[in-house]
């Protein structure tokens, strides 16, 4: 299901959703056109606060076990957003350009990494278990035109939870083990027990025969995800990779369940639950991006016809959850 509406006005019953997978518009960096956007505050601290206020209704409709997995990326400081203001190829390309708008940030100085994710999460976690900082490592980053730093090939996404305890699928995320045979053989080890060993409770540890536990041909997925990423032939700006969608969905929700992406923008997140048989919500704030590229990616019934007769917040005020396919 597709509806235009804002991400800070979520049109859903409470606790209708077990899994977020989103990636909200990074700070300053793209005009998307439409008004009340996120993204082109003045501020840093505006921007955080704006992300705040979407997570507080993300957290009305989560579910206590639910999981929120949320992508951003970082910037540098200068008096003008963009790291220097606009460009003729940002002004002829429309989603990317921005009318020169002066930020400020208490403490920074022009060059500065402004640390937007981690001020983000930080703020976050007043509500909000911060369960893990994962590195989303670019093979092919876009270059850059400097000599006094590396070049950036990293994004982070953190997973978050409402409580301690959540859903979360380890065994359908496994990676592959790199020396498998070595793998298992020292598995079978700590697992089978040497006569006469004493644990630090004072009790005897439990003997096992090699081989009596399974070993899952795998081992758990590291915290630095390597994804390249994939541009969309339908659109001019870099897209929500799938194959860095696909373990999010997979370890946080089970199949039937709802995953919301409140910044759906081209769909990525909605083509990803089509595939593996969950059912998807996708907001956005832009028409044109719900028309011209979420719809086709992520619906099989809706046409890009029907967009216009979607309804904007308050027309959806029950998500319904029985055998259908939105």
């Amino acid at each position: 299901m597709i509806c235009n509406a804002d991400a800070r006005m979520i049109p859903l019953d409470e606790q209708s959703v077990q899994c977020v997978v989103t990636s909200p518009p990074y700070f300053g960096l793209r005009d998307y056109g439409v008004g009340e956007q996120i993204g082109l505050e003045e501020t840093i601290e505006d921007y955080i606060a704006s992300i705040v206020e979407v997570f507080d209704g993300l957290w009305r409709v989560l579910k206590d076990d639910g999981v929120v997995w949320l992508n951003l990326g970082d910037s540098y400081f200068s008096t003008t957003k963009g790291g220097g203001g606009s460009s003729s190829k940002q002004m002829s390309n429309a989603g990317s350009y921005y009318e020169l708008v002066k930020i400020s940030a208490r403490g920074m100085k022009p060059k500065d990494l402004m640390m937007v994710p981690h001020r983000v999460a930080i703020a976050l976690q007043e509500r909000w278990y911060v369960r893990q900082e994962i590195v989303w490592h670019k093979p092919n980053p876009m270059p850059e035109s400097v000599t006094d730093r590396c070049t950036r090939a990293h994004e982070y996404v953190f997973m978050l939870t409402k409580s301690a305890r959540y859903y979360y699928d380890a065994d359908s995320i496994k990676e592959e083990s790199v020396d498998l045979a070595g793998t298992m053989s020292r598995y079978e080890y700590r697992f089978s027990g040497r006569p006469g060993l004493i644990m630090p409770d004072g009790k005897p540890q439990a003997i096992a025969p090699k081989g009596e536990r399974a070993f899952g041909g795998g081992r758990n997925k590291r915290s630095v995800w390597t994804v390249t990423t994939k541009p969309y032939s339908g659109a001019h700006f870099a897209t929500f990779p799938p194959d860095l969608v696909e373990p999010m969905v997979l370890a946080g929700c089970m199949e039937g369940g709802v995953v919301l992406d409140p910044f759906c923008g081209s769909g990525t997140v909605g083509m990803v639950c089509r595939k593996h048989k969950r059912k998807f919500v996708g907001l956005d704030l832009s028409i044109k991006y719900l028309s011209e590229f979420a719809l086709p990616r992520s619906e099989e019934q809706q046409t890009k016809a029907s967009i216009e007769e979607l309804p904007l917040f308050g027309g959806i005020t029950h998500l319904e959850t029985g055998d259908t396919n939105d």
